[in-house]
């Protein structure tokens, strides 16, 4: 196991006990949620994050370390929510959907070792005010193909922008922690 696959693991593990306790606390409310309302909520996390960055301040005490996380959690909403038949019960049992939570992770996973191997961790020079530019810039894309009806012409689909973004908001988790 590679150190930056050791990591991830690491990082969804945080995520996905986060993930556990709230859904403890709320079930599945956010099924409610269309596809677009959850990109909206991924862009005002996004965002807070890039105000944060550039005004050296918040006024919010909770840490852009829990952005991210809500990052990583909502993208994985988003890709088991379109995953889901249109007459799938609003509320999921736990054990019902963890496994769906691990199966997108190590999809996820997989794509970021493929890339790794492609751009040769790249990501670990990158500042994390870039990542996030990165990933505030996929949520456009996907807004803007939500409002082109899911259709692309020559771009990736919705669920490989979410994939990006789960990655993208992991390495900054990555070098958070190692700052």
């Amino acid at each position: 196991m590679t150190q930056t696959e050791s990591e991830y693991k690491q990082v969804i593990a945080l995520c996905k006990d986060v993930f556990e306790k709230k859904t403890k606390d709320y079930g599945t409310a956010w099924r409610i949620l269309r596809l677009p309302s959850i990109t909206d909520q991924l862009f005002i996390k996004a965002q807070r994050i890039r105000s944060i960055q550039e005004k050296g301040a918040q006024k919010v005490e909770e840490d852009i370390k829990n952005e991210f996380i809500g990052i990583i959690n909502y993208s994985i909403i988003a890709i088991i929510q379109e995953s889901l038949p249109s007459n799938a019960p609003l509320e999921i049992a736990g054990k019902d959907l963890m496994p769906k939570y691990e199966e997108v992770a190590e999809d996820t996973l997989q794509l970021l070792l493929n890339k790794n191997h492609d751009y040769g961790e790249a990501w670990r020079d990158m500042r994390v005010s870039s990542i996030t530019d990165i990933i505030l810039m996929k949520l456009y894309r996907v807004k803007q193909i939500e409002d082109n009806l899911g259709k692309t012409i020559i771009s990736e689909p919705i669920k490989a922008n979410y994939q990006d973004m789960i990655n993208y908001a992991v390495f900054c988790l990555i070098k958070l922690k190692d700052a």
